[in-house]
């Protein structure tokens, strides 16, 4: 006997449509790969639109997956309506396992299931995320955490890897592995950081840190130690540490880290340089020592980067 997964996939203003149809079809195919496989689930797509919500004609009981699709514009899931909330709320509670993809994960933090647990969003938004719900462990290196009842994805394409990992779950492994073969997609796991770019803010206000800040655009490759910074925002050691923590997230060396990163991203990217010449260029005299930050921060080695994006 066929056993219904039933997906509600919230069709909200603003949803990338994309995504909405792209995860009905994945869905679908999913579905003739179990059928040939023998394999008896079957997944049950609805699209629902929070207008729906406010007749209450949408029974929340019924679903064993709902679904927020990545974000076209980043207006609507600042203020959700609070019907959407609702029907998340009690969705989650009546035991759906509840999944957002990049900026919809804010749609889901509104509605507290993700206090105190551990979500991603889109890299850039990460500055945003954390100001608004500082109850919410966000971790931006991971393009997706499954938590077991929540699922959270990282990017505006990352539903593609949402699909797949609900088809693992909600199916079998080596279905998901077949249903990737024939999109001739990825299945092996990925990480958001591998995309991320080093955007540092610098519309906080500070100008002593900012001060800072530029002349480290500059001067990155030259030796600085936290002296020199200090005495540019003439400010004392101990108070310059604790303003730019304050002011950019991070501390003034993982600052400079990240910033000569990004800069060894660009040239693996754009030069001929190996990673010697470009080790050399932003500033590390040990090319090993650079190459354990490099992976320690995007996550792939600096010839494994090269493979994927050159």
């Amino acid at each position: 006997m066929t056993k219904s997964i039933n997906i509600a996939l919230i069709d909200y203003p603003q949803a990338l449509q994309s995504a909405v149809y792209g995860l009905t079809e994945l869905f679908t195919m999913a579905n003739k790969i179990a059928k040939d496989q023998q394999f008896d689930n079957c997944f049950v797509i609805e699209h629902i639109q929070p207008t729906q919500l406010e007749t209450n004609n949408i029974n929340a009981q019924q679903f064993d997956l709902v679904i927020l699709p990545p974000n076209s514009n980043e207006e609507y899931f600042r203020q959700p309506p609070k019907e959407l909330l609702l029907f998340l709320i009690a969705s989650h509670q009546a035991g759906a396992v509840t999944c957002s993809a990049c900026a919809s994960a804010f749609t889901l933090a509104h509605t507290g299931l993700l206090d105190n647990r551990t979500a991603t969003t889109h890299w850039q938004l990460a500055e945003q995320f954390n100001a608004t719900f500082p109850k919410v462990n966000l971790n931006i290196e991971s393009l997706l955490i499954n938590d077991g009842d929540i699922i959270c994805a990282g990017g505006l394409m990352s539903w593609l890897d949402l699909g797949l990992e609900l088809v693992a779950q909600f199916m079998k492994p080596h279905i998901m592995r077949k249903l990737g073969k024939l999109l001739i997609v990825d299945t092996g796991k990925r990480e958001q950081r591998y995309y991320g770019s080093f955007t540092p803010s610098f519309n906080h206000g500070n100008q002593a840190i900012l001060n800072v800040q530029h002349y480290l655009q500059a001067n990155f490759s030259k030796p600085i130690t936290i002296t020199t910074l200090a005495e540019i925002a003439i400010l004392s050691e101990r108070t310059f540490l604790r303003h730019f923590t304050s002011a950019t997230s991070h501390k003034p060396m993982q600052y400079l880290q990240r910033l000569r990163v990004q800069k060894a991203c660009e040239l693996l990217e754009t030069s001929k340089q190996s990673f010697e010449q470009i080790s050399a260029t932003v500033g590390y005299d040990d090319v090993n020592s650079f190459r354990k930050v490099f992976i320690k921060i995007i996550g792939l080695s600096p010839s494994a980067f090269k493979a994927r994006f050159v």
